[in-house]
């Protein structure tokens, strides 16, 4: 993108000015303060005019942070579970224990790796059926525990390959499923960067669900909609404005609670700010849900579900 191109360069001198006036050139910061004013001029300019296939583009940038590093800086003393105790580990979602302000935790989300060799270990954040069932593991024991459950979801969908199928790809999401809709403990989702169709599904029922500003959540990608509608990838453009897949249009259907403004130009160029905005969100989900009565609390959740869809005529 242009956009990222241009704000990119304009971030990395605004970086490289605030080192040299760290190291004592301060004749410098009338030029940092002139540069800072560009940049928010010109971000939020364009961040206003951007389309649903610009925000697919800035959900799936490659710098843009992942669960690991939400993990990372929000919650402390992290300890990742491994395997589903039938097959094996899945590295496309991480999951386990850490400590969130002082409240013990479950952290689980998908994660897309950041260099090549990452990324084919972690499958591109796209989990097999082990991965959920991992997941589903380690809810249980959240649930024994009396933990509440925060979960990250960043996929492109779920891993389509044969081995998956052999070994019950379906039925471990719909497994998933269930077990998230009656799991006696609090559950907050956050859809961070890609959101696809069942396998991100499977990470978001939740009795509050929170998306960040550019962010998609769909039942299918743009693409693979352009394909079978229109019979050509290049109407992917349109096939996204007709999903309703961003985060204003989700909020306004009821399928999420609340959208986490992101920093200007984006999460990827202020990660640091991002993951302050993020916490801040959490904290105060959390508030929300964490003293309601369990039968309750999982009635709600039910009902949230039972909801969407419906539509009155007037």
């Amino acid at each position: 993108m242009d956009l990222d191109r241009e704000l990119q360069n304009l971030s990395d001198q605004i970086e490289v000015l605030r080192e040299r006036i760290k190291n004592g050139e301060h004749h410098l910061i009338d030029e940092l303060v002139k540069l800072r004013k560009t940049f928010k001029k010109l971000s939020e300019k364009k961040m206003q005019s951007l389309t649903a296939w610009d925000r697919v583009q800035l959900a799936r940038h490659p710098k843009r942070p992942h669960t690991i590093d939400y993990i990372n800086n929000i919650f402390t003393d992290f300890i990742e579970l491994h395997g589903d105790r039938r097959f094996g580990d899945d590295k496309a979602i991480v999951a386990g224990f850490a400590n969130f302000e002082g409240i013990p935790v479950c952290v689980i989300g998908h994660e897309k790796g950041k260099d090549t060799k990452e990324k084919i270990e972690r499958n591109f954040g796209m989990p097999h059926p082990e991965g959920y069932r991992k997941a589903i593991r380690v809810m249980k024991l959240a649930e024994k525990f009396k933990r509440p459950v925060f979960t990250f979801i960043d996929t492109p969908g779920a891993y389509p390959g044969i081995g998956a199928e052999e070994r019950g790809q379906s039925q471990a999401i719909a497994e998933s499923l269930m077990v998230m809709g009656s799991l006696r403990t609090p559950i907050i989702a956050t859809v961070i960067g890609e959101g696809g169709s069942g396998g991100a599904l499977a990470l978001g029922v939740a009795d509050k669900i929170l998306m960040l500003e550019n962010s998609i959540y769909s039942v299918i990608s743009p693409e693979g909609c352009a394909a079978i509608l229109f019979k050509s990838a290049e109407s992917a453009p349109i096939a996204a404005e007709s999903l309703k897949i961003t985060a204003k249009d989700l909020l306004e259907l009821g399928v999420i609670d609340c959208i986490v403004r992101e920093p200007r130009g984006g999460a990827h160029l202020q990660p640091k700010k991002m993951y302050r905005l993020l916490k801040w969100s959490l904290r105060n989900a959390l508030k929300q849900v964490e003293n309601i009565d369990l039968d309750k609390l999982v009635e709600l959740r039910h009902k949230k579900f039972y909801s969407m869809g419906r539509f009155a005529e007037k």
